[in-house]
């Protein structure tokens, strides 16, 4: 298992202090205001907007917070944001995406590049690191939503293209066009998913020591401390023993 699905099992043995679910949440509440301006403020209407509802749902987001992002989308706000991505490299020349949502693109240029430079890391220029990853959907299910074998039919029912299953659970990944149609009938047989999303999976990984681990860390946290910032996915590969240090 590599890149954003371990880092995904580090965060989590790391634990959410409140301001970071608080952090977490205003990102997710930005993604619901501007995929409901894009679109139908229904969910059902909008497969952007369906996709970021069940995505807060799988971070335990309130009702009340999900609902309320969507009205902001009505009352004009989201409307001077800007969908920009940057590529770059981390410690040991590991490979980063940053995904953005700014409504100030030069204000987060700067911090971004700031970010990478004081990390250890160098921001590249536009596809400099994108041809390392597929862009994909991507589908989570605990390890109680059935074996293997039962998923992975109901997997290749929905028209999913592979499925990994281990102790910790199942990740489905499909077509980045599929997803919503993968998701809607995944949930008929399996129930819902933690987690729903298009993703930047790796097609080629950089092994990581403990010490490029370290460092990759603190590139990843200040990275997502900013405000702007929505999503960030590396390459990285690192061996049980090294995880099990972190």
């Amino acid at each position: 298992m590599a890149g954003h699905s371990k880092w995904a099992n580090i965060q989590h043995r790391k634990g959410r202090q409140d301001a970071v679910r608080a952090k977490l949440f205003s990102k997710l509440s930005k993604e619901i205001t501007v995929a409901a301006k894009m679109g139908d403020p229904d969910p059902e209407k909008n497969p952007r907007l369906r996709l970021a509802v069940k995505e807060a749902k799988g971070q335990s987001m309130p009702k009340d917070n999900i609902d309320r992002a969507i009205k902001k989308s009505q009352a004009g706000e989201g409307d001077d944001y800007e969908e920009i991505r940057y590529e770059g490299y981390g410690p040991n020349g590991v490979a980063v995406i940053v995904e953005a949502m700014t409504d100030n693109r030069n204000r987060t240029a700067s911090n971004v590049r700031s970010t990478f430079t004081k990390n250890g890391g160098n921001l590249g220029e536009t596809g400099s690191v994108g041809f390392m990853f597929d862009r994909k959907g991507e589908i989570e299910y605990p390890a109680d939503a059935g074996d293997a074998d039962t998923v992975m039919l109901a997997a290749i029912e929905a028209g999913a293209e592979d499925v990994e299953s281990s102790e910790d659970g199942h990740v489905i990944w499909c077509a980045d066009t599929d997803l919503n149609e993968v998701a809607t009938a995944l949930e008929t047989e399996l129930g819902e998913s933690t987690s729903t999303k298009l993703v930047w999976k790796p097609t080629t990984t950089t092994e990581m020591d403990l010490d490029g681990m370290e460092k990759l860390m603190k590139l990843i946290d200040a990275l997502e401390d900013d405000d702007d910032v929505q999503r960030v996915t590396t390459n990285f590969e690192a061996s049980d023993e090294v995880m099990a240090q972190l």
